[in-house]
């Protein structure tokens, strides 16, 4: 082992990498083959420190061993001398599984020769700097976590702010560019991927996916995605596939208990040997409830990338299943059961979080053991937003304990809830777009993704008018009812409108009022008339009228065409013979940014509620144009927010949601 630790330490690993590299053994002998190739090449002269990190890195992401030499080769020989001209050989490498390389073509793919001075990338940053300030992008976002970015993922987030920008054929550079950026692979070309491990038989199997799933066309491809980890493939299907496992010596049960598998450095099972039929026979008891929890595991024999040996396939748990009952006493970890239900729903590119990346050596590894055909995991970094919990566990917490209703309580940020809410789907496209796909955790504050919303309900939502502290107005002198009309669009009125009454009793905000005037304030007050949206009319006061505890109950006021009089300093809403509705505002959920940090909450998340976090108003007014509206129908409340449909409304009563406010408020949601 000392021997070996020297080696690895002479390419310019340091000593702790060199023994944690020493762990994984199929690495280890690769990585052995590579120095020794090395210094075949080099003679007396030592690997240097830039070259050794070149190995290093190419024998960790090379899954194709035949292509060792070649590549080690050109290392050596200082023709790849970066991380980006590696990155591009292992690509042509994997888009040329079976082929005898050109070299030509290789090194044309790879930039072997190609030199950038230090003035060329000067002069495209000065084009970038100068191409922003012309264009007045926005480069916040970019700029939040570009410090966990690689140099390429850099750039390619900048191409994703040109939204708007199109080429010749009308798509943006968005649209152009965001294949580029992800790098997904076509359907069929899953051994494009890096880590992709192909067999003599992957090709066949990927042949017969594409009939499987309606094949491939030259304009149309079919790409089928699965982002939930917990798949519901027959249980039944999967017992057949361990017990191929089994049959195939892929797998053995094993006696040690759960506190012996934990950690590093677990010594191998005294088990993992056993034979063929003692495995069945034991695996066949396992299923009958024969062994208590715990007792007994079935694992593969195979090594995940972080080091760990022989993870576990299925194990015993006596808890009832929700859809099977008692049916089954022994159920798949994710480690078994993710790849194999992929496989059998014929999904092209599995997605998950970062986490998860240590999982997918065993992700292809079992499907290639069962010479099943093998989807593609993708990982990306989890997005995160303030002011909120994302965990399952912790929202069963808050279901169970009563601080929200369920799951699409519109104070939490799951799909359900916000779509409860009104939140969009355009709105989250657009705001995940703008936050960009990397492998590096993003933490957001929810004001940005409620700026999303706004510019979407802004060009989509028709207007209204609703009041949610009315205040009952007496105009004494209008000569006749009338009706209104009033744009559903006030920017475009061609898009539509609506028809609205006008009497001599209309409904005020109460806060649209006040008995004495104070400076800057520019609404209506005894002495200042105020125009009315829409009506034509500006109305000055003749009367307040108090109720008993001397609070302002009614106004009595007279109107004059607005054509008449001076132009008044501001215009405010109103509704006439209006439906009765119930209104609900939210705000933040937790009081702190990071409720789930204890250095922040020590007490724990659920001593974080905002008390304030939800109000309901049960007698707000809104105009009658709203009366024919569906659940999820959304409006712009004038001067008031937007608001969408509950499924709580009934014929009596409608109920809406407050999606969000006109303009960004830090404390409401």
């Amino acid at each position: 082992m000392a021997d070996a630790v020297s080696i690895f330490m002479s390419i310019g690993l340091s000593e702790q990498k060199a023994k944690e590299t020493l762990k994984n053994e199929a690495l280890s002998s690769t990585l052995k083959r590579a120095i020794e190739q090395a210094q075949g090449l080099l003679g007396s002269a030592s690997i240097d420190k830039t070259a050794g990190t070149l190995l290093y890195n190419m024998v960790t992401r090379l899954k194709d061993s035949n292509r060792l030499s070649f590549l080690t080769e050109y290392i050596i020989t200082r023709k790849i001398t970066s991380e980006l001209q590696l990155s591009a050989a292992l690509d042509f490498i994997k888009s040329h599984p079976q082929e005898n390389l050109d070299r030509l073509e290789f090194e044309a793919a790879c930039g072997v020769g190609v030199m950038v001075t230090p003035e060329q990338i000067e002069d495209a940053v000065r084009f970038f700097e100068t191409f922003f300030f012309s264009h007045h992008f926005n480069v916040t976002l970019l700029l939040w976590d570009r410090s966990n970015l690689e140099p390429k993922l850099f750039l390619h987030k900048i191409y994703f702010l040109f939204v708007g920008e199109a080429n010749t054929e009308g798509k943006s550079l968005m649209e152009q560019l965001r294949g580029e950026a992800l790098k997904f692979h076509k359907p069929g070309e899953n051994y494009k991927t890096e880590g992709y491990v192909v067999t003599s038989n992957t090709m066949n199997l990927l042949k017969k996916h594409l009939e499987e799933t309606g094949g491939q066309s030259s304009e149309i491809t079919r790409v089928v995605t699965l982002m939930c980890p917990e798949s519901e493939c027959g249980l039944y299907d999967r017992l057949m596939i361990p017990f191929c496992l089994c049959v195939r010596g892929h797998a053995y049960v094993c006696h040690q208990r759960g506190e012996e598998l934990k950690g590093h450095n677990v010594p191998p099972s005294p088990w993992r040997e056993r034979p063929l039929e003692e495995s069945l026979l034991l695996f066949d008891r396992m299923r009958k409830g024969m062994f208590a929890e715990g007792e007994v595991t079935l694992r593969m024999k195979m090594v995940m990338e972080d080091g760990k040996m022989d993870p576990v396939a299925y194990r015993i748990k006596y808890t009832p299943h929700h859809r099977t009952g008692d049916t089954w006493c022994i159920y798949p970890t994710y480690d078994y059961t993710h790849c194999l239900c992929d496989s059998i729903e014929n999904i092209t590119h599995s997605l998950c979080t970062k986490e998860f990346q240590s999982r997918r050596s065993s992700y292809f590894w079992l499907c290639n053991a069962l010479d099943l055909y093998c989807p593609v995991q993708w990982e990306y970094g989890r997005l995160n937003l303030t002011y909120t919990v994302v965990s399952k566990r912790k929202i069963i917490k808050l279901v169970e304990t009563g601080i929200v209703r369920d799951w699409d309580d519109p104070r939490l940020f799951t799909l359900t809830a916000l779509r409860r809410r009104g939140f969009p789907s355009q709105a989250i496209n657009n705001f995940c777009a703008r936050v960009g796909v990397t492998v590096a955790q993003t933490t957001m504050e929810p004001h940005l993704l409620e700026a999303c919303v706004r510019e979407v309900l802004n060009d989509t939502t028709p207007r209204a008018m609703a009041i949610l502290e009315p205040l009952k107005v007496t105009i004494t002198n209008l000569p006749t009812n009338k009706e209104v009309r009033v744009p559903d669009f006030p920017a475009n009125e061609a898009k539509g409108s609506h028809v609205v009454p006008f009497s001599k009793t209309i409904f005020i905000e109460q806060s649209d009022f006040r008995e004495v005037m104070e400076k800057g304030y520019k609404r209506l007050t005894s002495d200042q008339p105020v125009g009315l949206r829409h009506a034509g009319y500006v109305i000055s006061v003749q009367r307040v009228i108090k109720d008993g505890c001397g609070k302002v109950c009614e106004l009595e006021v007279s109107c004059a065409s607005s054509d008449s009089v001076e132009k008044p300093k501001a215009f405010i809403h109103w509704v006439s013979d209006p439906l009765r509705c119930e209104v609900r505002l939210y705000e933040r959920l937790f009081l702190h940014k990071n409720p789930e940090d204890p250095a922040e909450v020590p007490a724990g998340f659920l001593s974080d509620i905002n008390p304030n976090s939800l109000t309901v108003i049960e007698s707000a007014l809104v105009d009658r144009s709203v009366g024919k509206a569906k659940v999820f129908d959304k409006f712009q409340f004038e001067r008031v927010g937007y608001f969408s449909l509950d499924p709580d409304s009934t014929s009596e009563k409608l109920v809406f949601n407050r999606t969000v406010t006109l303009k960004e408020d830090p404390g409401k949601m």
